[in-house]
C-alpha cells in the first residue's frame, strides 16, 4: 500500500455489470474495485499504527485473540429470578464466559410489578426484579467473584446496582473483586429506546456519584457501557450509531469532569456497546474507526495521559432488527456473519441473537445454537490466529477513513450545538435516526434493499420453530413474593434510609451510599425510584415531529 502509487484503478463497470457503488447500508459509495492510492493520502502512521499501540485501529491488545479469545456473553433474563437463574446455569454449563442480564419492562421503567404500568407486563421481556430478595434468587449458586456480569439497566441503574453489591456482600465478596459492567447510559435512552425516569440533567448526578463511588469501592467495574446497539435498533446507519455513541462518551466524560472525578481513574472503566449489522465491511470498518475516533478524543481533545483511558473497549451483539419471523432459520446465518463481523473488528465480548427472537423469548435450543455459533468461530475458523487479519486491505482502510469522516462530521455538528444534552433537549439526533429508519424502510419496500424471506426468495419452507412462553402465573409468582418482602422487612429501616437518600439527592452528598442502605432494607425498585422522582422530577418527552 505504497503511497508513493499515484495510479489508480479503473472505477468502471462492464457492460452488463451490476453497478455496486451504493451497497452499504450507509448508503455510501464503494467502487468496484480498490487498489495502490485507497484510501488517498492514507497514512499508516496516523490511521493504522500497531496492535495494543496508539490510535489502536487495529485493536486494544496486541495479541488480541491469541492471547485471550473474547468472552461469549449471552444475554438472557425472562420471567421470574428463579427462571433466569435456571438459565444462567444451564448457558454456563454449555460453556458461556460472562453473564448479562436482560431486565423486564417495569424494571427498566423504575415501576414495581404491582404497579398499574406492569399489568400483563412482568417478566415477560426480561427478568422482574422488585427488591434485594429477587437479586438474592437470581444469582443463586453463582459466586459472583468468579464471574463477570453485564447488566443492561439505565434510568434505575444505581438501584439496580446496589442490589448486586448488596448480594456480593451477603456471598462474602470483596467488591473490589467484582467485575462486570453496567449499562448505565440515559443518553441513549433519550435518543432511541425511551426508557427514562428523570430529565437528563439531574440525571447525571446520578451517573456521576456511581462512578465516584465504583473508583473508590468497586474499581474494577465498568461503569458505563455507552451504547449504540440501541441507536442502530432504532434505525440509525452505521455512522449515526457511531457517531452519536462517541457524542454520548464524550457527554460522559464531560460531565466525570465537572463532577470533580480524576478523569485518569475514571476514563478507563468506561466501555462502549455496538451493534453488527448486516453489511459485513462496514461493520468490521466501523469498529475500527471507534477505536481510533476515541482515542483522538481521549488524547487530543481532552489531554489523557494514560494509555488505557485511550483505549476503546467494547461489547457487540448481532442486530436484532435484522432477523425476520418469516423463514426464521435463515438467522442463523444472518448471525452468523454478523458475530464473524464483530470478531474481525476486534470485539472484547459478544452476544449471538438467537434464531427465535422475532417470535418469542429465545428457547433453550435456539440459545444453545447461538451459543454455539460462537465457538465455532472462536475454535474452528482460524480467525483468531492472526490479529486484525484485514488490516492494510485497500478496502477496509479506505471505508474505515470514510465512516471516520461521517461520524467526525455530526461530532462536530454536535459540539457547535454546545453539546449532546443540548443536541438531545433539540432532538437532533432523534431526528436523524427518523429519517435514516424511514429511508431505510421506504428501500425495503422498494426491493431497492433485499432481505431474504421479505422482499426476495420468498418461497419454501416457513415453519415455526417451538416458542417459549411466560404465562400469567410468572407475574402472579412475582406478586406473591413482592408481597412477603413487604410483609416481613423493617419499614422503620427504609424509611430512614429512604428520607436521607433524598436529603442527599437534595445536597451535595453522593446518592450510592443511601441507596445501598435502601436496598439493604429490601426498599423496592419503585420505592427509590420515586422517592428520587421526589427531588429531582420526571422528564416528559417534546415531540420530535
Amino acid at each position: 500500500m505504497s503511497k508513493t502509487v499515484k495510479k489508480q484503478p479503473p472505477k468502471t463497470h462492464r457492460k452488463g455489470e451490476r453497478d455496486l457503488r451504493f451497497t452499504t447500508i450507509s448508503d455510501m459509495p464503494i467502487e468496484a474495485l480498490y487498489g495502490p492510492g485507497d484510501p488517498p493520502d492514507f497514512n499508516p502512521d496516523r490511521n493504522l499504527g500497531q496492535p495494543g499501540q496508539y490510535p489502536f485501529t487495529r485493536g486494544i491488545h496486541e495479541n488480541m485473540y491469541r492471547g485471550r479469545v473474547w468472552t461469549m456473553r449471552q444475554f438472557a433474563g425472562f420471567g421470574t429470578a428463579s427462571d433466569t437463574n435456571n438459565r444462567y446455569k444451564y448457558l454456563l454449563e454449555h460453556g458461556t464466559t460472562g453473564l448479562s442480564v436482560a431486565f423486564d419492562l417495569p424494571t427498566l421503567m423504575g415501576v414495581d410489578s404491582d404497579h398499574p404500568l406492569a399489568l400483563g407486563e412482568v417478566g415477560k421481556e426480561g427478568v422482574a426484579i422488585d427488591t434485594l430478595a429477587d437479586m438474592e434468587t437470581l444469582f443463586v449458586g453463582i459466586p459472583l467473584e468468579q464471574i463477570s456480569t453485564s447488566m443492561t439497566i439505565n434510568a434505575p441503574a444505581s438501584v439496580i446496582f446496589a442490589m448486586y453489591l448488596a448480594v456480593a456482600e451477603k456471598q462474602g465478596a470483596s467488591l473490589s473483586s467484582l467485575r462486570g459492567t453496567l449499562q448505565n447510559d440515559i443518553f441513549k435512552e433519550f435518543i432511541a429506546q425511551k426508557e427514562w425516569i428523570y430529565p437528563p440533567r439531574p440525571h447525571l448526578r446520578l451517573i456521576t456519584d456511581l462512578m465516584g463511588f465504583c473508583c473508590d469501592q468497586v474499581p474494577q467495574w465498568n461503569t458505563i457501557s455507552i451504547s449504540g446497539y440501541h441507536i442502530r435498533e432504532a434505525g440509525s446507519t452505521a455512522v449515526q450509531e457511531l457517531a452519536f455513541t462517541l457524542a454520548d462518551g464524550i457527554g460522559y466524560v464531560q460531565a466525570g469532569i465537572h463532577a470533580g472525578l480524576d478523569m485518569e481513574v475514571f476514563a478507563p472503566r468506561l466501555s462502549f456497546f455496538f451493534n453488527a449489522h448486516s453489511d459485513f465491511f462496514e461493520e468490521i470498518a466501523k469498529l475500527r474507526a471507534a477505536r481510533r475516533i476515541w482515542a483522538r478524543i481521549m488524547r487530543e481533545r481532552f489531554g489523557a495521559k494514560d494509555p488505557r483511558a485511550w483505549k476503546l473497549r467494547m461489547h457487540v451483539q448481532t442486530a436484532g432488527c435484522s432477523l425476520t419471523a418469516q423463514q426464521p432459520v435463515n438467522n442463523v446465518a444472518r448471525v452468523t456473519v454478523q458475530a464473524l463481523a464483530a470478531v474481525l473488528g476486534g470485539t472484547q465480548s459478544l452476544h449471538t441473537n438467537s434464531m427465535d427472537e422475532t417470535l418469542c423469548l429465545p428457547t433453550e435450543h435456539a440459545v444453545r445454537v447461538a451459543l454455539r455459533t460462537q465457538q465455532i468461530i472462536a475454535e474452528e475458523t482460524g480467525v483468531t490466529n492472526t490479529v486484525d487479519p484485514l488490516g492494510g486491505s485497500y478496502f477496509i482502510e479506505s471505508l474505515t477513513d470514510r465512516v471516520e469522516e461521517g461520524a467526525m462530521a455530526y461530532i462536530r455538528q454536535i459540539d457547535e450545538m454546545g453539546g449532546i444534552i443540548n443536541a438531545i433537549e433539540a432532538n437532533y439526533p432523534q431526528k436523524e435516526i427518523a429519517d435514516a429508519s424511514f429511508h431505510y424502510q421506504q428501500q425495503i419496500d422498494a426491493k431497492e434493499k433485499v432481505m431474504i424471506g421479505i422482499n426476495r426468495h420468498t418461497g419454501g419452507d416457513d415453519t415455526r420453530p417451538e416458542v417459549l412462553t411466560i404465562g400469567p402465573e410468572a407475574e402472579e409468582d412475582q406478586l406473591q413474593r413482592l408481597r412477603e418482602t413487604r410483609r416481613n422487612r423493617d419499614q422503620a429501616a427504609l424509611d430512614r434510609a429512604l428520607a436521607n437518600l433524598k436529603a442527599a439527592a437534595r445536597g451535595e452528598d453522593n446518592t450510592m451510599p443511601h441507596i445501598l442502605d435502601a436496598v439493604r432494607a429490601y426498599g423496592t425498585v419503585g420505592e427509590i425510584s420515586d422517592a428520587l422522582k421526589e427531588i429531582f422530577g420526571s422528564y416528559q418527552e417534546t415531540s420530535v415531529f
